[in-house]
């Protein structure tokens, strides 16, 4: 009992000493911060003065918590910490910054209070004993804190972005609907330049896809196709539509767009998600009319389910797109067209994809060859084979002929007929 009787007083000595020392403390902190966590420190002044009245304040508690012998269970974190973890929330700040600020402000006046316990007491027993003491109060002290600013973070955070959205959505469909009477205002609201080079694409999980938090993958793909587009400069603009699916706009640093890039890009974040684009575009029109294209591009998707590539873009299936999304329509033009090269099977699928190789490199037998990694005279025989069982003459037809093994290279079963 006497053990505990001094472990308290000395504690509360040491603690007395530091309270005098606290505006001390609290530019130590800030120093450290500024070392380790810059840009907590390097930012405007309101929020740089609300850090440290927050260091400030829970020095100020903990030290309560030994001059007064309370229990760091029973202590609420102090408004100023609430108020800044809400204001770090609003800004985006990862919450991990925020919570290393309080163990390695831990740290720090754990240290002083070494320094200060040395001298204060002369008993290297006691002194062991008051510092276990000491470290044990404070991680619970620390711990207690951190749980509440975290979810001061959490519940800011979620309403910070779900009222950001809510105004973002409001202005960008007051822009698709042409009820903007100034361009530059809505700029800087939306921040994102509308007089640009863009591509509209609509990104969604499929339902019941398994992930956790579907916007926050979507935004995650958003943010890393907007790198890629731009060469590393310009955030895409990026709205929620519903709880799977986001509307997004890429600004373009040249205005040609590579979709097999975005096919990778959107394979190795998340093979779930599905993406239909829109053609790139200029300025306001071309904000609306890439977006409306990538709708209708959506469309389609779904209407051909799981058979669909996960990637989508208008110049590849626009003409469909645009005519219906009827795919029992869409099956019988390309019956139509291709005839019995149409038949959802492995060989007819051999002799689609060769055709439309050849096809695409300007009817080059040498240069599909290359493509498909096969023998020139296999190209050669594969295409004849093709054109033999075209429904069409390619030579009359070659526009819809190509728009048609499009479609079954990207919708695939949705629109070839079963065997």
């Amino acid at each position: 009992m006497q053990q505990q009787v001094d472990v308290g007083t000395w504690l509360a000595q040491v603690a007395t000493a530091l309270t005098d020392r606290a505006d001390e403390l609290t530019a130590t902190l800030i120093a450290l911060y500024e070392r380790e966590l810059p840009h907590l420190v390097h930012d405007d002044e309101s929020m740089v003065s609300l850090l440290a009245a927050s260091v400030f304040a829970n020095i100020d508690t903990a030290l309560q918590i030994f001059q007064r012998d309370m229990d760091p269970e029973r202590v609420e974190a102090p408004a100023a910490a609430v108020e800044y973890a809400r204001r770090l929330a609003q800004r985006g700040t990862p919450v991990i910054d925020l919570i290393r600020a309080y163990y390695l402000g831990q740290a720090a006046v754990l240290e002083k209070a070494l320094e200060e316990g040395t001298s204060r007491i002369p008993d290297a027993e006691q002194l062991g004993r008051s510092l276990r003491h000491a470290v044990s109060t404070t991680f619970r002290f620390i711990d207690r804190v951190t749980r509440q600013v975290m979810a001061a973070y959490e519940e800011e955070r979620g309403r910070w972005l779900l009222n950001r959205s809510a105004v973002r959505a409001t202005r960008v469909r007051a822009v698709l609907d042409g009820e903007v009477a100034d361009i530059g205002a809505s700029e800087a609201a939306l921040g994102y330049r509308l007089r640009g080079d863009h591509v509209g694409l609509v990104a969604w999980y499929p339902e019941h896809a398994d992930s956790g938090d579907p916007l926050s993958g979507l935004e995650i793909l958003a943010h890393r196709l907007g790198r890629w587009a731009t060469s590393g400069g310009g955030d895409p603009l990026f709205v929620p539509h519903d709880e799977l699916t986001a509307w997004v706009w890429l600004p373009l640093s040249s205005s040609a767009l590579d979709v097999a890039e975005v096919e990778r890009q959107v394979s190795e974040l998340d093979d779930q998600v599905r993406v239909a684009l829109g053609d790139p575009a200029h300025g306001l029109d071309g904000f609306r009319s890439t977006h409306r294209q990538a709708l209708r591009v959506q469309a389609l998707s779904l209407a051909a389910g799981k058979e669909s590539a996960r990637v989508l873009a208008f110049a590849d299936v626009g003409a469909v797109a645009l005519m219906t999304s009827d795919l029992p329509s869409a099956r019988t033009w390309v019956e139509y067209v291709l005839g019995p090269l149409a038949v959802d099977d492995p060989q007819s699928e051999r002799l689609r994809t060769t055709l439309r190789v050849f096809l695409a490199t300007g009817s080059s037998y040498t240069a599909a060859a290359g493509l498909l990694a096969m023998h020139k005279n296999s190209v050669q025989y594969r295409v004849r084979k093709a054109e033999d069982l075209l429904a069409v003459p390619l030579a009359e037809r070659r526009l819809d002929v190509e728009l048609a093994l499009k479609l079954c290279d990207r919708l695939g079963g949705a629109v070839l007929t079963r065997p």
